[in-house]
């Protein structure tokens, strides 16, 4: 098995939704904002190649938006989706298989694209996985959440035919692979799901919103984008328990700088312990 950092790219989000109730004078150390608050973030994919299949957690926001859209989140950044699997040495045609861990735009996006006029899917092999309680909730949103639902990157998925709902276990791990495990979490949006990929003698975890980078670790730093924050704590608390006492490195989609890290619980909480260079567990 091997695993590829895929680099779709950089966006923005306003610093204080980003940390949730932690003051300015805190989180602009950890990731300084610019003149309009802003802060900048990755849109970080991990390719799996395991054995025939070559499996796609999540694929960035894509190009298709409008102009104005992308003023709200100034994407940016000399990396694309597929530049990046092609730099890797794979063509969009390869993928068989596309995780999404939810249907957020920016993790779901460059699933579609605008083909004149019309939508079509980037990876015309693929089979598109989600679950059918998070995706019955993507195209019913909620009015807080909708603006993150987008039905150009959601309605041609189903029209495809190429999606497929992953059972949810209720507080168990729910087999994908051989090597690789769903964990589902509720807290950022209903049914999101976090990937365990074992290689190696380790666990890695795609953390996609529950902890969307390093400076989101300790326990109070939830994002204000989370439809349940205290249902987000208390996630996040179970988990960093568990990554602490198993040693699991966790992969950042939105980390602009650590890709991934281990963690530590100190006498002032759950920490960074180091960050891990991707190349040192297998991900090229």
């Amino acid at each position: 098995m091997q695993l590829y950092s895929i680099e779709t790219g950089f966006f923005k989000l306003d610093g204080g939704a980003m940390f949730g109730v932690v003051p300015k004078s805190m989180w602009n150390k950890l990731n300084p904002a610019d003149e309009n608050n802003l802060c900048t973030w990755s849109m970080r994919c991990l390719l799996i190649v395991d054995g025939e299949r070559k499996i796609l957690i999540d694929c960035g926001m894509g190009n298709k938006q409008s102009e104005k859209f992308f003023s709200h989140y100034h994407p940016h950044g000399n990396h694309s989706l597929l530049s990046s699997l092609r730099e890797k040495g794979f063509q969009p045609e390869d993928i068989t298989d596309l995780i999404l861990t939810h249907l957020h735009f920016d993790h779901c996006g460059g699933a579609v694209y605008n083909d004149n006029e019309t939508y079509a899917l980037i990876f015309p092999h693929a089979t598109i996985w989600s679950n059918e309680n998070h995706w019955k909730w993507a195209i019913e949103p909620n009015d807080r959440e909708k603006a993150s639902f987008l039905k150009e990157n959601i309605i041609p998925l189903q029209e495809s035919g190429q999606l497929k709902f992953i059972k949810e276990e209720n507080g168990r791990l729910t087999p994908f692979t051989k090597h690789i495990d769903i964990r589902f979490v509720q807290g950022h949006t209903r049914s999101m799901m976090l990937p365990q990929i074992k290689i190696n003698g380790k666990t890695i975890v795609y953390m996609a919103d529950l902890i969307p980078s390093a400076a989101h670790i300790p326990l109070p730093y939830v994002m204000a984008y989370d439809m349940f924050p205290m249902k987000t704590l208390e996630e996040k608390k179970d988990f960093l328990e568990e990554a602490v006492e198993k040693e699991f490195i966790l992969f950042f989609e939105h980390d602009p700088s650590d890709s991934c890290c281990i963690v530590e619980k100190t006498e002032k909480g759950f920490r960074k312990k180091a960050s891990v260079p991707s190349t040192s567990i297998g991900i090229n």
